[in-house]
C-alpha cells in the first residue's frame, strides 16, 4: 500500500507504517533526512516544484522525473508500505500515488483509483502536468487525465489530508 503525507507529517508516517520506500517530490531537497533505517535505494528525490506550466526559477515536472517515479514504483517489492510525500501533501504527492498504483496495475480503471484517492482524502488535487505525462508514459489514452479533472479540485487547505491507497 502507499501512504501519502505532506513533509510535516513524514517522519511519523514512515515511522506509524513501518514503510521502507520512500518517495520525495520537493525541489527545495534538502528540507529532506532520509529516516535511517531507509536504504539509500529506496528513498527517490524529484526535485520538481508544484507547477504545471514551465517559470523561470522553477523545475517544472518533467519525462525524466514521471519516468523514474514509475520505474521506482515497478522495483518496488511491496514487503513493506510506500510513502510518498511533497510539501503539502495535496498535489505532486497524490499525483504520484495515482501514477504509481495505475502503473502497479496495468488494468485496473483509473476512475476507480481517482475515486479511491478522493474518498481517502477530500483535499487531494493530482498535479496535472504529472498526470499528463503518466498517461502518455504508460498508454493510457487521456483516461488518467480524464479521471483526475473528474475528481475536481478538492477542499482548500494548507496542508493534505493524509492517506492511504490500496493497491488492489
Amino acid at each position: 500500500m502507499i501512504h501519502v503525507c505532506s513533509l510535516a507529517r513524514l517522519y511519523k508516517t514512515v515511522e506509524e507504517t513501518r514503510a521502507l520506500h520512500i518517495v520525495t517530490l520537493l525541489r527545495l531537497t534538502d528540507r529532506v533526512t532520509r529516516p535511517a533505517h531507509i536504504a539509500a535505494d529506496n528513498h527517490l528525490v524529484l526535485a520538481v516544484d508544484d507547477i504545471v506550466d514551465a517559470e523561470d526559477g522553477y523545475t517544472v515536472p518533467a519525462q525524466e522525473h514521471v519516468l523514474r517515479l514509475i520505474d521506482f514504483a515497478q522495483a518496488w517489492d511491496r514487503s513493506a508500505p510506500m510513502v510518498v510525500h511533497c510539501f503539502a501533501g495535496i498535489s505532486r504527492s497524490t499525483a504520484a500515488a495515482f501514477t504509481a498504483a495505475c502503473a502497479l496495475n496495468p488494468q485496473r480503471d483509473e476512475a476507480t483509483i481517482a475515486q479511491a484517492i478522493r474518498a481517502a482524502s477530500p483535499t487531494a488535487a493530482p498535479n496535472k502536468r504529472i498526470v499528463a505525462i503518466a498517461d502518455d508514459i504508460l498508454q493510457r489514452d487521456g483516461r488518467m487525465i480524464r479521471a483526475v479533472e473528474a475528481l475536481g479540485r478538492g477542499q482548500e487547505a494548507m496542508e493534505g489530508h493524509p492517506f492511504r491507497l490500496e493497491l488492489t
